[in-house]
């Protein structure tokens, strides 16, 4: 992106978009349970209650009764429609992994089946945002974590702490392409997950050869084990591939997250917290909701001088409902270069 003299100056940055992840799928009820949400009616209170002390898009998974992670569309259909009633100005992204909690102790932590992944699109209300990944990868999400973070928790119990370090992301060019084509097509912005800078070219060639026209929204997503490290080094690099159009919100776990925050708050970019992301405080002398997350991050920025995105301000700087007719429209509106008059985009590239 384009860091020109003053970019570290509030007044020259965007109002912050705050992401609440407050449903913690790869965490059990009993590791927290005055904070992780069970019952439905629970489970729309701590999106409202995430909206109220500042976050303006709530990253959205679905509990059972039985605290486990659901799978069932319907329940998604009935959360979505409960936020949308409670806090009808929050974008609601739901990810994309549907839920990677294993079903019983000692299985294998992992995403649904391809097609059950692409019937998020079909979702009703319709979500504004799905994550989507790029480029199958590991995703040991034990990998920079300390024995302390697991301490009385579930994952002190080793087969399900190996469930979660020997967890894979499938997210293969054919079922990314098809995923793209079928949110795109029920009106559903994909916001994608960025793991290095490799997955972000592929994002790239996925615009430019027209598989996606909208607007550029990412995470960089900096957790370690097959994803990026959690370090300025990674970030920079990261973002000097990036376009000036993008929207780009910086997310880690363990107690990197606050620090990777704080840095995102200062550059210019967008947060993400909550306690799918880390359940305690930055001493980890004790646990830390999710709404306390928020409010630290409201108290840095303002500190800061950094205005904190309202629902509508959040909205227009992600461009929610917007896609573009064309593929040079696309680079264009997101500040890549145009794609060579007449030069190969990849022996993929579709006729639209």
């Amino acid at each position: 992106m384009n860091f020109l003299d003053g970019h570290l100056f509030p007044e020259n940055q965007q109002p912050l978009i705050i992401t609440a992840a407050p449903y913690a799928p790869g965490w059990q009820p009993s590791d927290f349970p005055e904070d992780i949400p069970v019952t439905m009616e629970a489970q729309i209170q701590k999106a409202v209650d995430c909206y109220n002390a500042g976050a303006t898009v709530l990253h959205l998974h679905v509990r059972e009764l039985d605290g486990k992670g659901s799978k069932r569309l319907s329940k998604f259909n009935e959360l979505i429609a409960g936020v949308r009633e409670a806090a009808p100005g929050m974008i609601i992204q739901v990810g994309g992994s549907i839920s990677f909690a294993p079903e019983n102790e000692g299985q294998t932590a992992k995403w649904l089946s391809d097609d059950t992944r692409h019937m998020l699109a079909d979702l009703d209300p319709k979500p504004d945002q799905v994550t989507v990944t790029v480029n199958t990868s590991q995703m040991n999400v034990t990998d920079h974590a300390e024995d302390a973070d697991f301490k009385g928790t579930s994952r002190e119990d080793m087969a399900l702490f190996n469930a979660y370090k020997n967890m894979t992301v499938p997210a293969n060019p054919g079922w990314v392409e098809e995923h793209v084509r079928r949110l795109t097509e029920a009106g559903i912005q994909s916001e994608f997950q960025c793991y290095n800078v490799n997955s972000f070219e592929s994002v790239e060639r996925l615009m430019r050869r027209g598989f996606y026209k909208g607007p550029l929204n990412l995470n960089w997503v900096a957790i370690g084990g097959g994803m990026d490290t959690p370090s300025v080094h990674s970030l920079a690099n990261f973002m000097r591939a990036v376009p000036e159009g993008a929207v780009v919100t910086v997310e880690s776990n363990v107690r990197n997250v606050l620090p990777v925050n704080v840095m995102g708050i200062a550059m210019g970019l967008h947060v993400r917290c909550g306690t799918e992301d880390v359940l305690w405080n930055p001493r980890r002398t004790a646990k830390q909701g999710s709404v306390d997350q928020i409010e630290q991050l409201v108290r840095i920025a303002r500190e800061l001088g950094r205005d904190i995105a309202t629902a509508k301000e959040a909205r227009e700087i992600c461009k929610i409902g917007v896609f573009y007719d064309t593929v040079e429209e696309s680079l264009q509106a997101n500040g890549f270069a145009p794609n060579r008059n007449g030069g190969s985009q990849g022996f993929l590239r579709k006729t639209q």
